[in-house]
């Protein structure tokens, strides 16, 4: 079922959590916070919206870091009723897209609750001080029509947060997979 998040509450601070990685590490808000600003992504293995926007996602994940913003991204979903994004699932698939970020499982899903997150993907952007900026979409693509002269509202976004610290005024809603909560 498709989904779609609020709009930016600007200024609102990022939450704090410690979440196992793919690998089963433990890590910290305090470990991604990047130099210009962060990104908190909210994805899944499962999602038709995610695994169409994935190499896009990836590309500008990639550039974003370049840019000194921290970047990662969690799994929410309850792996009871959606087994396909359970932590091993997510290991297998980080590793063979090659994340350049941390993929975290949040199983209790309190900070999923915490970040207020709707769906899948779902994007948090903020500032260098930890201030949302950003709470919009990837782009115009959707699993049915990926139009070839998109604008990159994620990426361009995050780069005036980083370049100016105040995100853009006119954002779009991602739209999404709910988030699989647990009953």
């Amino acid at each position: 079922m498709a989904a779609t998040p609020h709009i930016c509450d600007f200024g609102a601070a990022l939450p704090d959590f410690a979440l196992p990685d793919t690998n089963g590490r433990l890590i910290r808000r305090d470990d991604i916070v990047g130099k210009r600003g962060t990104l908190v992504m909210f994805i899944c293995n499962h999602c038709p919206y995610v695994i169409t926007a994935l190499d896009r996602l990836l590309t500008d994940a990639r550039e974003l870091i370049n840019l000194d913003i921290g970047v990662v991204a969690i799994s929410a979903n309850d792996i009871t009723t959606h087994p396909q994004d359970a932590p091993d699932k997510m290991a297998a698939l980080a590793r063979d897209r090659a994340f350049p970020f941390p993929y975290l499982y949040d199983e209790t899903q309190d900070v999923a609750r915490a970040f207020g997150a709707v769906c899948t993907p779902d994007f948090f952007g903020y500032d260098a001080k930890g201030g949302l900026q950003y709470r919009g979409r990837l782009d115009a693509g959707r699993p049915d029509a990926i139009p070839t002269d998109m604008r990159r509202d994620l990426f361009l976004g995050m780069k005036q947060i980083a370049e100016t610290g105040i995100g853009p005024r006119d954002q779009v809603p991602s739209m999404g997979c709910s988030i699989k909560w647990k009953a």
